[in-house]
């Protein structure tokens, strides 16, 4: 089976994720979906973050009944910052019976070669870009790249931490269920 780890820090994970994972499912891209909690990417600033046991309860949530689509917490146990070329070889040494792929952002892609062992994931796992407005893909023939033009909500997790500080009501741009479970546990206020 093919997996295709979607890291975050889904902080929150939105409706827009679950877009694009339903998508790669569907459409054949992979098998399954792995949302892959980072407790912190080394790349972002950690201020706004919420902490990993309430993000992973809306991926929890998220993730519930959803087809083909599951959550990951294997990087809540390695250690920190972590490295995505790390999280797909503990996968890989944990799953033997699957292939990973990793599934980015094509505004990712374009900093892709500042990854640490960037090649490798291409050359070892291949890497799933999907394409985001305003961050073309320049180069399309890289072995281990597939470029995917699925359909996408606009919206971020910035744009909904930023919508519910203003007293905006979010429920219809996250899964369900994760809009209550933030308002039950007054976040991002």
């Amino acid at each position: 089976m093919t997996i295709g780890v979607f890291g975050g820090s889904f902080n929150p994970v939105h409706s827009g994720h679950m877009m694009l994972a339903s998508y790669l499912t569907q459409w054949g891209y992979v098998d399954q979906v792995w949302l892959t909690l980072s407790p912190l990417n080394p790349m972002k600033d950690a201020d706004e973050l919420l902490p990993d046991t309430k993000r992973l309860a809306m991926l929890s949530i998220a993730a519930k009944g959803a087809e083909s689509i599951d959550l990951c917490d294997i990087e809540l146990s390695m250690p920190r910052p972590s490295y995505t070329i790390d999280t797909l070889n503990l996968l890989s040494e944990r799953y033997p019976e699957h292939r990973f792929k990793l599934v980015i952002g094509s505004d990712n892609w374009q900093i892709f070669d500042r990854w640490r062992s960037a090649q490798e994931i291409l050359d070892k796992y291949g890497v799933i870009v999907y394409l985001r407005p305003g961050y073309p893909v320049e180069k399309l023939h890289v072995d281990g790249l597939e470029v995917v033009d699925a359909p996408m909500a606009h919206v971020s997790s910035t744009f909904i931490r930023q919508a519910i500080a203003k007293g905006r009501n979010m429920n219809y741009f996250l899964p369900a269920g994760v809009y209550k479970y933030i308002v039950d546990n007054e976040l991002y206020k």
